[in-house]
Order: structure tokens, then C-alpha cells, then sequence
């Protein structure tokens, strides 16, 4: 008997696109991160990807997809996609523009269509762990299924952490 999972818009355009993921609920703690979300599902950190919501130096925002245990290198990002600087938004900023709550941003179904990033890197994994569009639920799936349904551009610019 699996627990249901109130949908998500995230899970809402997953579906509707035929999407195929696994559902991974945990107990979420404010600022644990990956590191607990990894611990949570028993799965490697670096296996478990952040959407993190950046913007240019024009304040167009955008979102990069990197592996838990890795930072990104916002020089090397800025570079790679022909900006001056990226920086991270503000919560307040991040929030608004995706329409989910930071510790729960999931790339899908963004409130504003933004243009996705994501660490080269992570398309060699199998499977991923990636936000389902709320705190303390993770969504499985293949990392090429990912980058497709979110026509992400590949970068290389993770550091670590």
C-alpha cells in the first residue's frame, strides 16, 4: 500500500507528459539540504540534484540543476551561456519566479518559463533524485528524461564543495 501524494504541478506535468518517475516523500529538515534528503532515500548525494534558481546580470532568472554534493561555479555558468555574471536570487526572488518554495523548487512547471541548466555530468548518472514541487519530496527519474522534457542546455561549471 504506497502513501498517496497530493500532485503537485510539477507531478501534474509529469503525468501529462507521459512521464515516467518514482515518488520518494521524506521527513524534510529547514536547511538540511541534499545531505538529508540523500540520507533520507539511502541513495548518494550526488545522485540527489538541486534546482537552484539563479539570475543574469540583467536580472533574468534562470535554473541551473547540480549535483548535491557539488557547488556551481556561477563564473564558469555566466561564461558558458554568454552572460557578464549569474548570481543566485534572493528566496523571495526564487520563489516568485518559480512558484515553489526554496527547499521545495522542482524545474517542472515553473510559474514563469524559465531557461534550464544542467551539469553535464549529471546525464551519465542512471537515475536521479530531483524536487517533486514540494519540501521533503524527492522525484526519481532518468536524467536524459529530465533534460528533454525541460529542453535543458548542458553546462560544465560544478565545483566541489
Amino acid at each position: 500500500m504506497t502513501k498517496h501524494i497530493s500532485e503537485t504541478p510539477a507531478t501534474q506535468f509529469l503525468r501529462k507528459h507521459g512521464a515516467v518517475f518514482s515518488e520518494h516523500p521524506y521527513a524534510y529538515e529547514e536547511h538540511g539540504g541534499t545531505t538529508v534528503s540523500a540520507r533520507a532515500l539511502g541513495v548518494d548525494e550526488h545522485h540527489v540534484v538541486k534546482t537552484l534558481v539563479m539570475q543574469d546580470e540583467a536580472a533574468r532568472p534562470l535554473i541551473i540543476l547540480m549535483h548535491g554534493d557539488r557547488k556551481v561555479s556561477t563564473k564558469n555558468l555566466a561564461r558558458q551561456i554568454g552572460c557578464k555574471s549569474v548570481e543566485p536570487c534572493k528566496p523571495e526572488v526564487a520563489n516568485r519566479h518559480s512558484g515553489y518554495l526554496i527547499g521545495g523548487t522542482s524545474p517542472f512547471a515553473t510559474r514563469k518559463a524559465l531557461p534550464v541548466y544542467m551539469e553535464e555530468s549529471i546525464l551519465a548518472l542512471q537515475k536521479i533524485y530531483i524536487n517533486g514541487g514540494r519540501r521533503g519530496y524527492l522525484i526519481g527519474m532518468a536524467p536524459q528524461s529530465v533534460a528533454d522534457l525541460l529542453q535543458a542546455k548542458a553546462v560544465q561549471c560544478a565545483l566541489d564543495e
